[in-house]
């Protein structure tokens, strides 16, 4: 039996079937997917895992589908860089880094696309679609034309055409919007309800945030089926960062795991900081800001999940923190300079961040 179920509200826990939406009518709190994993053992799990393929579909049973479906452009099972360089640079004992620009479009965003886009066409779409700051255009476009899927792409006007250069090469339609991306996510929300499209980061949301799980998975078995101490993860709508640690959680239910779950530190950039914002004043939520920063794939003024990453920080003992636009420059540097790995503006928030903690002796 497959462990997925539903879709549930994070709010009231009204219960929806697997379809394409992403609201719950009753008090229009989030929906995400609910699993039952109670069928499933800790060692027969660990056998399908290893023997399973080289991509995300190895964690197929923690995965929203009753069976694994068949996709042309896969994600996932990407480095774990054990950056020692860095490590000692910074003080810290034992630094890693998960590598995704090794995936098929140099970003994470091609998780969650492969899970989105192989519910998209188990659900019958023949179209689909994102509202993107570059990286999610290119991954769309790319996984659309390896499917066979038409596809629409919808940026806003002032981003840099080098972040999208790639995104036309697949075919897409490329679609300009005067604003920024909350004002791109607005339009996409309108024509979600108009169009028998599949909005991935819309109406497909629910299913796109399970592929950030996958890199929760990755994590703890590169390093050998354990947990990390810690985690530093960059934060825009919040998604990753709390499927991340959604993804520790299921496998310490299952048995995979054992242990605490690990400090959570969330990395935003400073000018566009609506979660480390509410973060430093103490609020449960966050106030929608308009971006103006370089890291331009995390400028998202108003994060859909930024009470849950603020909720996961806290819990986790751990925070969120922003970082200027020159720290961010001299992150990608350092990661660069340290590891060889070279990363854009969101790694380099995210290096950033982790020299700030270490610097404050927030990390030992």
């Amino acid at each position: 039996m497959a462990a997925v179920q539903a879709l549930k509200c994070k709010e009231c826990g009204e219960i929806y079937p697997l379809e394409a939406r992403f609201v719950c009518d009753t008090c229009f709190g989030p929906l995400e997917v609910e699993y039952d994993f109670s069928d499933l053992d800790a060692e027969g799990t660990r056998r399908r895992i290893q023997a399973g393929p080289q991509s995300i579909w190895r964690y197929a049973d923690f995965l929203p589908f009753e069976q694994r479906p068949k996709t042309a452009l896969d994600s996932g099972m990407t480095p774990l860089v054990r950056a020692d360089r860095l490590a000692d640079y910074l003080g810290l004992g034992e630094v890693w880094v998960k590598n995704d620009t090794a995936n098929p479009t140099h970003s994470f965003k091609d998780r969650v696309v492969t899970v989105a886009l192989a519910k998209a066409k188990e659900l019958g779409y023949q179209v689909v679609a994102c509202a993107s700051t570059g990286n999610l255009a290119n991954s769309v476009a790319a996984h659309a034309a390896a499917a066979g899927l038409d596809s629409y792409v919808f940026i806003p006007s002032n981003l840099e055409e080098q972040k999208i250069l790639a995104t036309g090469v697949y075919g897409t339609n490329l679609v300009a919007v005067k604003g920024n991306y909350d004002d791109v996510n607005r339009l996409c929300l309108e024509l979600a309800g108009e169009r028998d499209w599949a909005f991935v980061n819309v109406n497909m949301r629910p299913y796109y945030a399970e592929g950030s799980k996958t890199i929760a998975y990755e994590v703890a078995e590169q390093l050998g089926w354990e947990l990390p101490d810690r985690m530093v993860v960059p934060v825009a709508s919040g998604s990753l960062f709390t499927k991340i640690a959604r993804g520790f959680d299921e496998w310490r239910e299952v048995g995979l795991l054992e242990g605490e779950l690990p400090i959570f530190n969330g990395a935003q950039a400073l000018g566009c900081s609506p979660v480390a914002e509410a973060w430093e004043q103490g609020r449960d939520f966050c106030k929608p800001q308009r971006p103006d920063t370089i890291a331009k794939s995390l400028a998202i003024g108003n994060p859909a999940d930024g009470p849950y990453a603020l909720d996961l920080a806290k819990r986790s003992g751990g925070s969120i923190d922003s970082v200027t636009d020159d720290e961010i420059r001299a992150g990608i540097k350092l990661l660069a300079h340290t590891t060889g790995v070279f990363t854009e503006t969101a790694g380099g928030v995210t290096t950033a961040v982790l020299k700030k903690l270490a610097d404050r002796g927030d990390i030992g």
